[in-house]
């Protein structure tokens, strides 16, 4: 498979990427089996099982590297806290706070779009059933809530409010996403808002959460925020392109799992409306009711052939560049600039 590349970055970029995404994990990770432990019990062992901590029967699995994911948002939480000149753990609550979002909404997306998988593990509605799953995702989203209302330097207040805002954001981006998986045809600009409300939003929302626990400025929390969109722009596009061509090992899912469920991602999208030959073609494939692995393919096939892989590449690479412009007009200190950098390369840059 060819490597999904959107931007230049070496080994050592990667790596330095991956360190301070570690570090991230680690101070968060305590703080975020707190939170979780306080939920009522049958929900503690729902969302230890989601975030790899156990089995369904509640048996304690080893610690694994990863288990709940790449912890990008959390460290987006505690860099920007750091780059507005504060201590990281005065955002270890807006760290978990996010994380707990994120999580909450990959449930319920689950459900949404029948995606059997999260993580190389069922996924919880195939794990319980999909009332369980549901309820789930409730009560993460509230305990988010809850955690920035009465922990941390700051509860309450401003940082509520935005937290709350965002998963305003991520409900309205899920329906819109809904809506237009119903429809023929869809707009590149239509496709660009479902990703800014779905995934950039709570980007910025760590960030600027980050930098508002480190009491920056408002013009700082803006500067940072502004990174944050632009990366989960970046990043999304290059999650539409691992949802066709990405390998199971990367994604923790079917390979072709967008195809499989007929989502119109930027990819598709693209190509569609190309006025090419495999356009046409793959127009006349989306007709058919039913798919089988072959059909897959030749989809696939289609896409890269209309041009759709090779636009969504070039559009990623024009908004993490965005964010690099952003992240340079910001004049951080050296190491948080530094860090940011290469958590920027790392999360679109995901062939490793």
């Amino acid at each position: 498979m060819d490597q999904l590349v959107v931007g230049p970055a070496s080994t050592m970029e990667l790596s330095r990427g991956y360190q301070v995404l570690a570090a991230a994990r680690a101070r968060t990770d305590p703080a975020l089996r707190s939170a979780i432990g306080r939920l009522p019990r049958p929900m503690i062992d729902i969302a230890s099982y989601h975030f790899g901590w156990s089995t369904t029967d509640g048996m304690a699995l080893p610690d694994q590297d990863g288990s709940w994911g790449k912890g990008i948002r959390p460290a987006l939480a505690l860099v920007c806290a750091e780059a507005v000149g504060a201590d990281p753990g005065q955002a270890v609550p807006a760290a978990v706070a996010v994380e707990l979002i994120h999580n909450a909404s990959l449930i319920h997306d689950d459900i949404i779009d029948n995606d059997p998988a999260r993580r190389h593990r069922p996924s919880v509605w195939r794990a319980y059933d999909r009332a369980t799953a549901i309820l789930a995702g409730n009560s993460l989203f509230f305990l988010a809530v809850t955690q920035l209302a009465t922990t941390g330097p700051r509860p309450g207040g401003e940082g509520v409010t935005r937290l709350a805002d965002t998963i305003q954001q991520l409900i309205q981006g899920q329906q819109t996403d809904h809506l237009l998986e119903q429809r023929d045809h869809v707009s590149l600009d239509e496709a660009l808002a479902v990703a800014t409300a779905k995934t950039a939003a709570l980007l910025r929302c760590a960030c600027e959460l980050g930098a508002y626990y480190g009491r920056g400025t408002p013009a700082q929390i803006r500067r940072l925020g502004m990174i944050g969109e632009s990366l989960g722009t970046a990043f999304q596009l290059t999650d539409d392109l691992l949802g066709i061509w990405g390998s199971q090992a990367q994604t923790g899912k079917p390979e072709r799992s967008d195809l499989i469920t007929r989502k119109k991602t930027v990819p598709v999208i693209t190509a569609l409306a190309s006025d090419t030959p495999a356009g046409r073609e793959l127009t006349r494939l989306y007709r058919q009711p039913v798919w089988d692995q072959a059909t897959t393919d030749t989809a696939a096939a289609l896409i890269e052939d209309a041009g759709g892989r090779q636009a969504t590449q070039d559009l990623a690479g024009r908004y993490l560049r965005c964010a690099h412009d952003h992240l340079r007009a910001a004049r951080l200190p050296p190491k948080a600039h530094d860090d940011l950098d290469h958590v920027l390369q790392l999360l679109t840059d995901r062939s490793h």
